[in-house]
């Protein structure tokens, strides 16, 4: 993957300005958290948020160990629950039979993050049975979000199609949009005071999809 293809998703939006921010400047994928965190949010603002959400903008839930009857009512609307997600994104310790679980559930593409110490990690995480992976720094005690950039350099060629998030923000979006990455994923770098910034939304955008047309 290069340049002329890398994708870019902003995770981490929570407020109805975040999504008229997202419809202004069109990444292809924002992320709703459902895990804890400082960003997350509930079903039902995740439904309202997602009503507002431009139909060419690709919403991805981001969950953490959660039951996969949890994420199932979220991803296909059962029980009467309207689906809010088009992607779903496995952040916490999920193995291959989980990911398997939900597989035969759903038809929606499944995100398996993994949290890099080694080369090794990666290339291990190939055979799991997941859509893509996502490719983040490792943090003790933490499964994501700790805005830390890892070694790039150990990224091996992947086969899989993968996310690079950690620690991506304006000085080093385009030497990671030249890593191989499917898609860059920004969360904390878009924000001021923990919350998204339009500004800073639309600037990275910019720096990355500007430096795909040169």
């Amino acid at each position: 993957m290069n340049r002329e293809t890398c994708k870019i998703k902003i995770c981490g939006l929570s407020r109805p300005e975040d999504i008229e921010a997202a419809n202004e400047i069109g990444p292809d994928y924002i992320g709703f958290v459902f895990a804890k965190s400082s960003r997350q949010v509930t079903y039902e603002r995740a439904a309202r948020l997602k009503e507002m959400l431009d139909g060419r903008i690709k919403a991805v839930g981001v969950f953490v160990n959660a039951l996969p009857e949890e994420i199932l009512a979220l991803s296909e609307g059962i029980g009467g629950i309207s689906p809010v997600i088009d992607m779903i994104q496995l952040h916490g310790d999920e193995d291959e039979d989980y990911i398997k679980r939900i597989k035969e559930c759903t038809s929606k593409p499944i995100i398996k993050a993994v949290r890099v110490r080694s080369r090794e990690d990666i290339i291990k995480a190939q055979a799991l049975p997941c859509d893509y992976l996502l490719l983040d720094t490792f943090t003790k005690g933490q499964y994501g979000g700790s805005g830390q950039q890892f070694d790039w350099s150990m990224i091996p060629k992947v086969p899989k199609p993968y996310f690079l998030a950690g620690g991506i923000c304006m000085d080093n979006i385009r030497k990671a949009a030249d890593q191989g990455a499917f898609c860059i994923d920004v969360s904390s770098a878009v924000e001021t005071n923990g919350k998204k910034d339009r500004t800073k939304m639309k600037a990275i955008v910019e720096v990355l999809r500007n430096g795909q047309r040169r």
